[in-house]
This record gives structure tokens, sequence and C-alpha cells, in this order.
């Protein structure tokens, strides 16, 4: 009888021995098909900036049927001009009616598009951007967020003849205020 609770311990002990490693295994196998998938969700973003570069030099060689269009400022307008601004109406303390102002002004343009130049004492002070249609110009300036002021500067100007453009400027600061400038461009003789 001895024996045979021997035997019936030796059998308990090693089932449960055995039932331990399996549980061990059983971790070890999860843990390793945790780590297969977290090697195919990266292979998969890998893929995925593959796929995403391969598309980007695709494109880049392709052959494009439509041109690419770069503005230029016509011969009559590019260049450098004068200008003389003079305030005709404000409700900020920035600016006070009959206020003149005298610098000069540079229409460039880059593959970018067309731009303006405001150059006093051959500093660049600000850089519109620009919209030109077949008589009419739009200016357009906003200060970057780091600026004490929010400033927006908005320009409309005419082609009077070809050597003189009018038109107005509107100048808000921080949507609390505004003021009008009437505006007068002669071209420089010497550009």
């Amino acid at each position: 009888m001895a024996l045979h609770k021997y035997l019936l311990l030796t059998c308990v002990t090693l089932l449960l021995f055995w039932g331990c490693q399996d549980k061990e295994k059983v971790r070890e196998l999860d843990l390793r098909e945790q780590q297969i998938l977290a090697r195919e969700k990266g292979f998969a973003i890998k893929e995925a900036d593959y796929q995403s570069l391969l598309r980007i030099r695709d494109s880049l060689f392709a052959k494009k049927d439509t041109a690419i269009i770069i503005q230029r400022w016509p011969d009559d307008i590019a260049g450098l001009w004068s200008s003389k601004s003079v305030c005709r109406e404000s409700n900020c303390s920035e600016y006070v009616i009959g206020d003149q102002r005298s610098n000069s002004w540079e229409f460039v343009s880059d593959s970018t598009g067309l731009y303006t130049r405001v150059i006093n004492n051959n500093q660049v002070v600000r850089v519109f951007s620009a919209k030109l249609d077949s008589t009419h110009i739009q200016l357009h300036f906003r200060s970057d967020s780091s600026s004490a002021k929010n400033l927006e500067l908005t320009v409309d100007l005419n082609r009077e003849n070809p050597s003189l453009i009018k038109g107005t400027q509107t100048a808000g600061i921080d949507k609390s205020c505004n003021a009008k400038f009437s505006i007068e461009l002669n071209r420089l003789t010497n550009r």
C-alpha cells in the first residue's frame, strides 16, 4: 500500500511539474507572438512609408501635360517705384489724418508668386503678397503671430499710365482700429 501511495504521489508530482512547464511554455509562446506582432506592425509602417515614397518619386518623374506657369509682373510694373502715402481716415492712435510717408516699392516675382517689397533707407520694411489682373493690383500683408501688434494691410492699386499707379491702403491694428491712406506710386527712372 505504501508503494501505491508513493506511485500516486509521484504521478501527481509529475503531472503538476508538466502542468507548470506547460504554463511557462504558453507564456513564452504568448511573448513570442507579441514580439512577432510588434515586428509585423513595424514592417507595415515601413511598407507604408516605402509606398508613399514610391508615389512621391513617381509623381516627380511623371511627365505632366500641364506646364508650370510662373507669374511675372508686366515690364511696365516690374521694378522700383517711389511712393507717397497720405492718411485720409483714422481711428487709430498710431495714424493721424494728414500724416505723409514716403519710401520705395519694388515689384518682384519668383517661382512662388508676385510680391511687392516696401523699402525705407535701403532696408526692406515689409513684403506684400500680390495679385494682378489686367488693370488692378491687390497687395496683402499680415504680421506674424510673434509681433506685438496684429497688423493687417490691404492695398488696392490701379495703373493710371506707365509711370503712375494710384490707389488706397487700409491698415487694421489688432482688429480694433482702422486707417485709410491714399497712395501714389511714380516710376523711378533709374531701375
